[in-house]
C-alpha cells in the first residue's frame, strides 16, 4: 500500500505545481504525519522535493526535474506504469494515462504498448488480491494456464485459461 501511495504522490507532484500535505492526506486517507514520512521516503529515493510553510506554501518537485529512466529497470518501469493505469480505474479520468505517456516517452523498447497488467483499484477485495495478482502475473510472463472456479448466478464451473492481460 505504501508503494502505491508513493507512486500516487509522485504522480500528483508531477502534474501539479504545488500541493499541501492536508490535501494529500485527505486524498490518500492517511494522516499528515504519514504524508511527511512518504515525502521523506521520496527525498531519500532521489526525488528533489521542496516544501514551504505558510500561505501559498506546500509540497512541490523542484522546477525542471524529470524522472531519470536510466535508473529504472524494465520491471520497475512496468510496475510504475501498471500503478498509474490502475489509478485511472478509480479516477474516471485519463490524467494518469497522460502521465504514463510522459513517463514512457523516449524509452524505445523499454515499455511495450501492449503492457499486460491493469489493477482495478475500485475492487472490494483489496486484501485478497495481491497474492492472486502475483500468481496471474507469473502465469502471463511464463505463458502458463490458470485453473479457477467461476461463480455465476446460474452455476459454478471450473475454468482453465491462459491469461494474457490482467
Amino acid at each position: 500500500m505504501k508503494m502505491e501511495r508513493l507512486i500516487g504522490i509522485l504522480s500528483i507532484l508531477l502534474q501539479r505545481e504545488n500541493v499541501t500535505a492536508p490535501e494529500l492526506a485527505e486524498q490518500f486517507e492517511v494522516s499528515r504525519r504519514t504524508i511527511q514520512r512518504d515525502i521523506e521516503s521520496l527525498c531519500r529515493a532521489g526525488i528533489p522535493i521542496s516544501t514551504a510553510q505558510g500561505a501559498g506554501g506546500g509540497i512541490s518537485i523542484m522546477e525542471g526535474y524529470r524522472v531519470d529512466r536510466t535508473v529504472l529497470t524494465d520491471p520497475e518501469m512496468q510496475a510504475i506504469l501498471a500503478g498509474l493505469r490502475s489509478l485511472d480505474s478509480i479516477s474516471g479520468t485519463r490524467r494518469y494515462a497522460q502521465l504514463m505517456e510522459k513517463l514512457s516517452a523516449g524509452t524505445g523498447g523499454l515499455v511495450p504498448g501492449s503492457a499486460h497488467m491493469l489493477i482495478d483499484l475500485s475492487s472490494w477485495y483489496k486484501t485478497s488480491l495481491p497474492p492472486k495478482i502475483e500468481l496471474i502475473q507469473g502465469a502471463i510472463e511464463q505463458h502458463h494456464t490458470i485453473r479457477f472456479t467461476y461463480f455465476s448466478p446460474k452455476e459454478e464451473s471450473v475454468r482453465i485459461v491462459e491469461p494474457c492481460y490482467l
